[in-house]
């Protein structure tokens, strides 16, 4: 998946397997479906890939598999019996999240101060920790990343693209810019505010977003795959799928996030910006609707609820935590309007890598992983006056 078509599922099928069960599943994908896959875990060679008719995420144990709807029939059978396969479902397309309609009443803004650090990092408390993120992994799914940026200069980036046809560099934008947020510098290349929570984190830049901005679950469950082997600490996604109110969340995203919690790597990902408040308030998307993926949700300067953040609208799919998301200055892939190479853009794409750089001051000072960093960014964010249903527990504060 690298354009976008306006559908909003792929034609491929995602197979959630039972633990310790991925050998046990591809024979029965095989069984009762006719269906070969490869498994990640092989290093199977392009060849191999494209005679196979789906891969095996090995550590997360799902499947992506091209399916006739025969096929998809007996695959379903088979979830629905004792068995080593689970689950079934269809594979979305996704994208990155950005705000046009931010709701800001720049005139009633009160002023602050982005001489020497942004407002987003005021607002954390990023700027007065005593801890910067060093020795800890953030991986940052998105478009990819503008590896020649001169504000990150001297940083070791690991790189990987999981976009057919393109390299990692970001030819899109939003994936520097969210980069930026959680772990870019505080000095920048030629002047202008600090803009980055944890300027010392170890950068994992996974492009599972074309140019375009759209990608596909396979490889955002790609992207985690990679950052869960390398051992990354916090997987930021701001990206996903707008879905109505009442849609169920995936159970394989849910697994996959299960199973990443149990290797030590928290996923924080955007809650959606379709809602247009104060009329309509949109569930959060796919998928931070998932109970164990940290929904983030975001606030403007003044500590309002943006005007486009989805809200808690089902019993399942509620938002956890908020972060700065409007007027976001942040790094960017080419220049602009005389900010150099920054720009300023809303959403909470640019909320949810406050919060994963958050994660990551607090990841460094309490060696936390997994529920534990969940926990403390819940108990230690900081109470808005506002309705949880907007804002989740509250603002995130850095330690």
């Amino acid at each position: 998946m690298s354009q976008p078509t306006g559908a909003e599922t792929t034609g491929r099928y995602l197979v959630l397997l039972e633990d310790r069960s991925v050998a046990a599943g591809a024979r029965e994908m095989s069984r009762v479906a006719g269906i070969s896959t490869a498994s990640s875990a092989d290093s199977a060679t392009r060849e191999e890939l494209a005679a196979a008719d789906g891969v095996i995420f090995q550590d997360l144990g799902i499947a992506v598999v091209d399916a006739t709807p025969d096929q998809v029939a007996r695959l379903s059978e088979a979830a629905a019996a004792p068995g080593p396969i689970s689950v079934v479902e269809a594979e979305r397309v996704v994208q990155a999240y950005t705000a046009t309609d931010t709701g800001t009443d720049e005139a009633a803004a009160p002023a602050v101060d982005e001489s020497v650090f942004t407002w987003g990092l005021q607002a954390v408390g990023a700027n007065l920790s005593t801890v910067t993120g060093k020795g800890v992994r953030v991986a940052v799914l998105d478009t990819g990343f503008t590896v020649a940026h001169p504000d990150f200069a001297g940083r070791t980036v690991v790189t990987q693209s999981f976009i057919t046809g393109e390299t990692v560099d970001d030819a899109h934008g939003h994936g520097t810019h969210c980069i930026g947020s959680a772990t870019g510098p505080r000095r920048p290349a030629g002047g202008g505010p600090g803009y980055g929570v944890a300027f010392e984190a170890e950068i994992y830049a996974g492009k599972v977003l074309s140019n375009s901005g759209f990608g596909s679950d396979s490889g955002i469950l790609a992207g985690i795959e990679w950052a869960i082997a390398n051992g990354c600490a916090v997987i930021s996604m701001s990206l996903g799928a707008a879905v109505r109110p009442g849609t169920p969340h995936s159970q394989i995203f849910e697994q996959a996030a299960t199973r990443a919690m149990g290797k030590g790597t928290l996923i924080v990902a955007a809650a959606g910006n379709e809602s247009k408040r104060p009329g309509r308030v949109n569930p959060v998307g796919h998928p931070a609707n998932c109970p164990s993926i940290l929904s983030v949700g975001a606030i403007d300067v003044q500590r309002a609820i943006a005007s486009f953040s989805c809200g808690t609208v089902d019993t399942i799919g509620q938002i956890d935590v908020v972060g700065p998301g409007v007027d976001v200055y942040s790094s960017w892939n080419k220049e602009d309007g005389g900010l150099g190479m920054r720009k300023r853009i809303s959403g909470t794409s640019m909320a949810t890598p406050h919060v994963a750089g958050v994660a990551a001051l607090i990841a460094e000072k309490y060696g936390s992983r997994g529920w534990e960093l969940w926990a403390r960014l819940s108990q230690s964010a900081r109470r808005l006056g506002l309705p949880s249903t907007d804002v989740g527990a509250g603002l995130v504060q850095s330690p």
